[in-house]
């Protein structure tokens, strides 16, 4: 139930009701604090981004693809509002990006946000009152969603039911809203850190996985001719192969890589060579380790003989949050074998004393095979 008190002033402020899929809001007729939970993107922001714009355009995650594509015209065909859904996976795999996508296909408008901007349930409140019919709610990060913030969403995604509570003492009293039928999309990077009785409440939950080569292959070059920069087969595999599997990332390296082909190479065009003296340049090896993941790496042998160690231990000695080595740098070490996570600590494997070039201690445990 939601406590309104005078910072709410039991009112909840009307926002414009956009008539077009992404909205061109007035927006600057709005309270600062609505204005900072609910971030408007125009059509032509997106158009100039280098994300698809339709799920047809969208490459990998094939089997999420086709079950996705299923339900979105099954929802259609009834006119009936998308499940909810919850979309996890690693950071710059494309949760948002399908968010968006989503929004498009249904022909809805979307209504981004992140879960630690909404401190209050006054501002989900907020939020939740000015949806239209159908509208899309995107929470990023929504397993950074306060307790109380979460109570107020678990009637409002079972029955589109808001409850408030006006007033303070003897005086108070209850009332209940009717809340249009919408769709909540909240994507995680952490998905063991979404409670329970949230989590149950999603009809749909999708992982999405790390990308292959091939099809970073085929996301730079569509990013490439969004950017008019020129580049190879060749070209795009070297870069593809050291992106650790994250769009983002390729996409990322793409721009990097570019600055250094119109600076060094005549006509700006990418190949295998420019872009290997790109990368090198930058501290990317061939397996798309940067400084801080072979840092981490000889970190654990170096300074602690290989392993077991703690995470935070590890954070401090290689001067990182631990969340961070957490979220962004381990799970491509893990995947790719060179990081064991074991009840007693991080451990280093053969492979990272291959990688390295260092050779490991008599009576080491593991394989180079």
């Amino acid at each position: 139930m939601c406590v309104v008190g005078v910072a709410f002033a039991c009112k909840i402020p009307s926002m414009p009701r956009p008539k077009t899929k992404l909205s061109e809001s007035s927006s600057s007729s709005l309270p600062d604090e609505i204005r900072m939970v609910t971030p408007e993107k125009t059509i032509e922001e997106e158009d100039n981004s280098l994300r698809p714009q339709h799920l047809s355009e969208y490459v990998g995650q094939s089997a999420l693809k086709e079950s996705l594509g299923i339900t979105l015209a099954a929802a259609q065909k009834r006119k009936e509002a998308l499940e909810h859904m919850l979309l996890a996976g690693p950071p710059g795999l494309g949760k948002t990006t399908l968010a968006s996508i989503i929004a498009r296909e249904m022909g809805v408008n979307l209504r981004p946000t992140s879960g630690p901007i909404i401190e209050r349930p006054g501002d989900l409140a907020a939020l939740l009152t000015n949806l239209q019919p159908y509208d899309l709610l995107f929470i990023d990060e929504i397993h950074r969603l306060p307790s109380a913030v979460e109570e107020i969403l678990y009637p409002a995604m079972e029955d589109f039911q808001l409850d408030i509570l006006i007033g303070k003492g003897p005086t108070a009293r209850s009332i209940r809203l009717q809340l249009p039928p919408f769709t909540l999309v909240g994507a995680t990077t952490r998905a063991g850190k979404v409670s329970a009785p949230l989590r149950d409440r999603f009809g749909l939950q999708y992982r999405l996985e790390f990308y292959t080569d091939q099809e970073l292959k085929e996301i730079l070059k569509r990013s490439a001719q969004v950017l008019k920069t020129k580049i190879s087969d060749e070209g795009a595999e070297e870069i593809a192969k050291r992106s650790r599997g994250t769009p983002r990332i390729a996409n990322r390296l793409l721009k990097r890589v570019r600055d250094f082909a119109e600076v060094r190479r005549k006509g700006g065009e990418i190949d295998a060579e420019v872009a290997d003296a790109a990368l090198k340049l930058l501290e990317v090896d061939r397996l798309g380790l940067d400084r801080m993941d072979r840092r981490i790496l000889a970190c654990i042998i170096e300074k602690f003989a290989g392993g077991p160690v703690g995470v935070e231990t590890l954070a401090i000695a290689v001067g990182e949050d631990s969340e961070t080595v957490e979220d962004v740098y381990e799970p491509f070490l893990v995947q790719i074998g060179f990081l064991q996570r074991t009840p007693s600590g991080r451990k280093a494997t053969a492979l990272t004393y291959q990688h390295l070039g260092i050779i490991p201690p008599a009576g080491f445990q593991g394989s180079l095979i």
